[in-house]
């Protein structure tokens, strides 16, 4: 049976909805990227600080894709997980991220900051940073740490959340102590430019980690119908041509609409 030239078009209308559809509610939302980085002189040869950035995990259940994302990270044995903010939407959700955690090789260790999802949520801060603690995990809350590997030293900045008017990078500084690394994580990426205006300009900073944007979660061809406050100017991958340089995470998870188009979800890995 030949296909008059309207049922044509009117079937390939359909099937590439049908495809779109598929697409924005389970292939991008459920199948994560990896996003590979050498930073420097860092190659595939030499010895490196591996570090990972998990952004938005906005956690509602662990589905196969976090288990998956688990059993990734511990094949991949980083030296360091960065968590960039919103893991939770929801306070009754704490245990949830205990249960995520506990899925990740507890050597490994762990680096979380705050998002506007947990202040909005009013989450126990107490609770959270109890649970990053019993999972190898610090919560920095405008705080700087420094962490000793066997090769190198690095030392992390993390901010508070920008849109709920808690970032205070000149406080987080203050506890900086000099490494041959240093990454500044921070949640919303538009406050990167009060970074830029606030620091020395003698600090050393490698680059700062965002996330908040999930890279729009809606990207046709570059229009993003909604971005939310604080992203500023950024959606997603490197922005070098500042100082410091900035990257920032499509994230894992998603918000109000539970879909993802051309933003795929993505885990983020520094070879430094």
């Amino acid at each position: 049976m030949t296909l008059s030239r309207r049922k044509f078009i009117k079937t390939a209308f359909f099937a590439s909805a049908g495809l779109a559809i598929a697409d924005a509610f389970w292939i991008e939302k459920f199948f994560i990227e990896s996003n590979e980085f050498y930073m420097g002189r860092a190659t595939k040869k030499t010895t490196n600080l591996k570090v990972v950035q998990l952004s938005d995990l906005h956690l509602h259940s662990i589905n196969y894709q976090l288990i998956q994302l688990t059993k990734k990270l511990n094949k991949l044995k980083p030296d360091l997980i960065l968590i960039t903010g919103d893991s939770l939407d929801n306070a009754k959700n704490i245990p949830l991220l205990n249960d995520f955690l506990k899925l990740i090789d507890h050597s490994i260790k762990k680096v979380a900051i705050l998002g506007n999802r947990e202040h909005d949520a009013k989450v126990n801060l107490i609770e959270l940073e109890q649970v990053y603690n019993d999972n190898n995990a610090d919560l920095l809350i405008n705080q700087s740490q420094k962490y000793t590997f066997p090769n190198k030293t690095i030392s992390i900045t993390g901010v508070d959340d920008y849109v709920r008017n808690k970032a205070d990078f000149s406080k987080a500084i203050k506890e900086y102590k000099p490494s041959d690394h240093h990454i500044i994580l921070n949640h919303c990426p538009e406050y990167s430019d009060d970074i830029s205006k606030i620091m020395n300009k003698d600090l050393p900073v490698d680059f700062i980690l965002s996330g908040h944007t999930h890279g729009g979660q809606i990207n046709v061809l570059g229009y993003c119908p909604f971005l939310p406050a604080g992203s500023g100017q950024y959606l997603n991958g490197w922005y070098k041509n500042r100082t410091p340089q900035l990257y920032v995470s499509k994230g894992i998870g998603t918000s109000n609409l539970p879909i993802r188009f051309g933003a795929r979800a993505e885990m983020a890995i520094f070879h430094l």
